[in-house]
């Protein structure tokens, strides 16, 4: 049997481990690349221990059918404003910008449906309560203008409805409550 040299001993080696390093980084990236999918947290509600508790939302249906209600009440009077619908926690559901409508109305639609659920108020309510705590008008995403209306099930806000783009608040909350009252017919 012949004898390999020292120096293609060594070289053969280090290719073999090169090789094995290879194989052994491609199995790693394989597995970073398709992590196994984590197991499922298992959580036991029990009803009876009040650790659960049932919330009411509109479907998407009702916050369509409010918009309409709202945008066909302020076309009535020629308006052209935007309406949104947000939920419970302030997300907004839709919103829909009428033919003509400015561009700051989308915006300042979803603000005032968002402030009107989450004081469960109207707006206009809400402004005058800037006089005794100014810094109100401070939170993120709210805006303390006439033209928010809370949409309430057995006593507690379900969503807001928020218009704007009228010459006034009280028109854009007006148009918001006529949304609010499509949904009781």
């Amino acid at each position: 049997m012949k004898q390999i040299s020292k120096r293609a001993r060594v070289l053969t080696g280090g290719a073999a481990l090169v090789a094995l390093g290879a194989g052994a980084f491609g199995a790693v990236s394989a597995n970073a690349a398709t992590p196994a999918a984590a197991p499922a947290a298992v959580v036991k509600a029990d009803a009876k221990n009040k650790n659960t508790f049932d919330s009411t939302h509109l479907t998407i249906e009702a916050a369509t059918k409010a918009a309409q209600a709202t945008l066909d009440a302020a076309k009535k009077e020629n308006q052209r404003v935007s309406v949104a619908v947000v939920d419970r926690n302030g997300n907004t559901i839709l919103t829909m910008r009428g033919d003509g409508a400015g561009p700051q109305s989308y915006e300042a639609a979803q603000k005032k449906a968002f402030t009107a659920v989450s004081w469960n108020a109207p707006t206009s309510e809400l402004v005058k309560r800037l006089t005794n705590a100014p810094t109100l008008k401070d939170i993120p995403g709210t805006l303390f203008l006439g033209g928010g209306a809370p949409v309430t099930a057995k006593g507690a806000p379900i969503a807001g409805i928020g218009v704007a783009g009228a010459p006034s608040g009280d028109l854009d909350e007006k148009f918001a409550q006529a949304g609010v009252a499509s949904l009781a017919k």
